[in-house]
């Protein structure tokens, strides 16, 4: 990088001190970064890239961790060596940051006016009115609607999309120079992700930030950043312009990243047996969503579909992809079909049976033949439960295996998800990401179900760990003949895995057809919307 630099790193190590040793979270890390430039840092989770920058604001739990060596020179002044005071002028103020999840970072018991007015009468001297219309300007500019009223309103009451919005507006009220984005659109919609990642760009112009974009997604950091900065295991692998990391790298580890980015078709051909009956025939389905108001809820406020009159066929072997953005009602129809949400009214036959017409007991029976995937293994796993535990409790509870044979199956679960046998008597924190979703996987395959329904499976994990994840899902699906109901709002996994796709937008079925023929000739323009935001290289 050339010019005056506006941040050099020099030789950082961070540690992390805890009960089974000493953790080195970043090892002798070095970069710089000029005005007006972005930098993109990489790497799999793990690799150390939210530490490195949180450990330039303070903001790394001590104890346990600890910079224990290393300078980062901001304006010439070292970052490491200030106190809180001196830091709390520049946190918000010098140097910004948006977070990964915006509802964790927002305080829920506070309206927006007021966490945004905070920023302000922190570092300014300004009065509250003032304050208050600057916070609306703000809003107005990260592309809010109606920010004079929205501004009052609390966070749950904002998208996801709409609550990173807030998150930026927050960071850029200061005007800061240096503004550090933490994967801010990992669990965004394509279309979202698209729109916010325009939108920092375009603040990034106008007002001559310098960025620093941390992200495990290579096609962002390919359309976001001027040079980029690869890590692994805390340590620097490689750096240099965009163009050339991603054009020739010349280490095996960006290689590897590189290689686990979906750019494909289904590498295998399709098991669907189109001669068969169909397995799964959803006819007219209709889930809608109550909003009460008044005393004790007594008047109906509003109705929202949910599923809105939806009929789908799946054949057996069939992989059938569901897309759309938040609040289009995929993980509401996979919920409808299964009955952990009671549809209003329609028709789901499975195997011959309508699903909706069983009591509980019949139903607890059929669910054994269709199970399900869901987005967060760390919130659908049991923290108290063994590995063991979790694995044996259905196998036992359907009677698939008895006390004599239930060790050996949970054994040939392991084996089946790549996970190493001697794990089993461990806890789900004991994991990372990757592992928990494989455990994920095997507790949905122990009753031997016909039918899976994976509602975002991979949507939080690394470029790597999630190719591991699908390759894994095409392999199973081949070796125990499933079929599976895969629900994403990332249309490259999707077209990697799946033998059809359906197109979903406010509860309603507005397109579907063969993969390939919807990806190269999409007929609705919400398709074609969908299509275009997907990140490249």
């Amino acid at each position: 990088m050339t010019g005056q630099a506006l941040l050099n790193v020099d030789s950082l190590r961070v540690v992390f001190n805890t009960r089974d040793g000493q953790t080195v979270a970043v090892e002798d890390l070095s970069f710089s970064l000029n005005p007006g430039e972005v930098l993109g840092i990489v790497g799999e989770s793990g690799s150390g890239k939210s530490v490195a920058c949180y450990s330039l604001l303070g903001l790394i739990p001590s104890p346990p961790g600890q910079v224990e060596r290393g300078r980062a020179l901001f304006h010439g002044e070292d970052l490491l060596q200030m106190g809180d005071k001196q830091l709390r002028g520049i946190r918000g103020n010098k140097i910004a940051m948006i977070f990964q999840d915006p509802m964790t970072c927002l305080n829920p018991y506070m309206r927006v006016v007021d966490q945004l007015v905070e920023v302000l009468l922190e570092h300014r001297d300004i009065t509250r009115r003032d304050a208050r219309a600057k916070a609306i300007a703000a809003l107005d500019e990260v592309g809010i609607r109606d920010a004079a009223k929205r501004v009052d309103d609390y966070p749950h009451q904002f998208s996801g999309g709409m609550r990173q919005r807030v998150m930026i507006a927050m960071a850029l009220l200061a005007e800061p120079e240096l503004l550090i984005a933490d994967e801010p659109t990992t669990a965004l919609d394509v279309t979202v992700q698209a729109q916010i990642l325009a939108l920092i760009k375009d603040l990034q112009r106008t007002r001559q930030l310098a960025v620093i974009f941390i992200t495990h997604d290579l096609g962002v950091a390919a359309q976001m950043a001027d040079h980029i900065l690869v890590m692994e295991k805390g340590r620097l692998v490689e750096q240099g312009e965009t163009s050339a990391i991603f054009q020739a790298p010349k280490e095996e580890y960006t290689r590897k990243l590189l290689a686990a980015v979906l750019t494909t078709a289904k590498p295998v051909p399709s098991a669907a047996r189109h001669d068969a009956p169909a397995l799964l025939s959803v006819k007219h389905l209709n889930t809608w969503f109550t909003q009460h108001t008044g005393v004790f809820f007594r008047r109906v406020l509003n109705q929202v579909r949910g599923v809105d009159d939806i009929s789908i066929r799946i054949q057996p072997g069939e992989i059938l992809g569901v897309v759309g953005e938040s609040g289009s009602g995929k993980s509401t129809l996979g919920r409808s079909i299964i009955r952990l949400v009671e549809p209003d009214s329609g028709e789901v036959i499975f195997a011959g049976t309508d699903l909706l017409s069983l009591n509980p007991e019949q139903l607890k029976q059929r669910r054994s033949q269709v199970q399900m995937i869901f987005q967060d293994p760390y919130a659908s796993l049991n923290p108290r439960m063994t590995v063991f535990d979790t694995l044996a409790e259905p196998l036992l509870l359907h009677g698939i295996a008895n006390k004599q044979t239930v060790v050996e199956q949970v054994n040939q679960l392991m084996d089946d998800v790549g996970l190493d046998r001697r794990f089993i008597r461990k806890y789900p924190h004991e994991f990372s990401g990757g592992q928990r979703q494989r455990i994920a996987i095997a507790r949905a395959l122990a009753p031997k179900p016909r039918l899976i329904i994976a509602d975002e499976p991979v949507s939080a994990l690394d470029v790597t760990i999630r190719a591991q994840i699908l390759a894994l899902l095409l392999d199973l699906t081949q070796k125990h003949n499933l079929t599976m109901l895969f629900i994403s709002h990332d249309m490259s996994v999707v077209r990697y895995l799946c033998d059809r796709v359906m197109v979903m937008q406010k509860g309603k079925l507005i397109e579907a057809g063969d993969t390939e023929t919807l990806f190269a000739h999409p007929q609705q323009e919400y398709t074609r919307q969908l299509l275009a935001a997907i990140p490249t290289l």
